[in-house]
């Protein structure tokens, strides 16, 4: 087991492949990390903006890997200053589905990296849109091929997205790569899902793979009528005159106030 007092390494989290299923949640705000550390969640997916002293205060055990979002960086050097600006501000590793020839030049400056293989939202185009990777033997064995490349670019991990879990399986146990499935089975190292999933707080379309814990979409909307009818209420008060009162105001002594109100008088010129 990984000792809890202090952050995993990378060299921590690839002992345990084989051994045990880690946890992971894609975080975007302190709250849920602060949730996920208290939670004993193991590995956190977030973005890079979230990262910083207060994000490690909070969240001091967990092992982050910031997204170096697809498209937001062109070259491998714009990924280089957006990686080591990651990992400087908390980050532990960074997630990255650009080429392999700018995931080879992170390798080669020490910056653990973790690909994408199956569904790959940002590249989805090239594998018939937003649907299962990997049901045909082709299509499998595919995957196998850039596993393979992956690992040979020097990735410590890869994500695999919506694979068959016999497939995901089997290919887990024939790479050195921490395997973090998401959709594809409990045959990998790591499971992974989106903090909104969880807690039901996604009102778009719910994965399959996604498990709801909560609904928090109800209590949003409980919330944002009651924000509603305060700010109405407020509104109310304003134009009857309920509000301010007497309680909200700070005073002034009578004496104090008279001496003001006599200067007042007398530099305006008011009889």
């Amino acid at each position: 087991m990984m000792k809890k007092h202090k952050r995993a390494t990378v060299a921590d989290l690839l002992a345990e492949k084989g051994k045990r299923q880690l946890t992971m949640l894609r975080v975007t705000s302190l709250e849920e990390a602060d949730a996920a550390e208290k939670a004993g969640i193991d590995i956190v997916s977030v973005p890079p903006s979230l990262l910083g002293p207060v994000f490690r205060e909070i969240a001091p055990t967990l092992f982050a890997i910031p997204g170096l979002e697809y498209g937001d960086h062109v070259s491998a050097e714009d990924y280089l200053r957006a990686a080591f600006a990651a990992l400087k501000a908390g980050g532990d590793a960074v997630y990255c589905a650009a080429s392999l020839q700018t995931i080879r030049r992170m390798r080669d400056e020490g910056i653990p990296v973790c690909g994408h293989l199956g569904l790959i939202p940002s590249k989805a185009t090239w594998t018939g849109g937003f649907r299962a990777v990997g049901k045909t033997a082709a299509s499998a064995a595919e995957i196998w091929r850039q596993t393979k490349a992956l690992e040979e670019a020097g990735a410590f991990a890869a994500e695999i997205e919506v694979v068959p879990g016999d497939v995901a399986a089997a290919i887990s146990s024939n790479t050195s790569m921490l395997m973090i499935s998401m959709g594809a089975g409990s045959g990998c190292d790591a499971q992974y899902l989106f903090a909104d999933d969880v807690l039901g707080a996604n009102r778009d379309h719910t994965p399959r793979h996604a498990k709801i814990y909560r609904d928090f979409a109800a209590e949003h909307d409980r919330l944002q009528r009651e924000r509603i009818a305060a700010f109405t209420e407020f509104a109310e008060d304003v134009r009857t005159g309920a509000y301010p009162e007497k309680r909200h105001l700070v005073g002034i002594d009578d004496a104090e106030l008279e001496i003001f109100l006599q200067r007042l008088k007398s530099e305006t010129g008011d009889s």
